[in-house]
């Protein structure tokens, strides 16, 4: 069985938001890449020397780092 990179970004929510694991650890819910990176900063990783596209560092679930969808009504 193939390992996750240790950030997944989840699929969106009906909100809008995308749910954040690291290390299998729900870390919150990113409306944006800046929310994704600030999740990244708590949870030990410097945003400023990752790339948000590696997929050895983040599997992105249900569409890419520009996918964010607006909130259904």
């Amino acid at each position: 069985m193939a390992e996750h990179p240790p950030v997944i970004v989840h699929p969106p929510s009906p909100s809008g938001g995308r749910r954040i694991t690291v290390r299998g650890q729900i870390v919150g819910l990113a409306h944006g890449r800046g929310d994704v990176c600030e999740f990244l900063r708590e949870a030990g990783l410097d945003p400023s020397e990752v790339a948000l596209d590696d997929p050895t560092l983040i599997e992105w679930r249900g569409g890419d780092l520009d996918h964010w969808p607006r909130p259904t009504a």
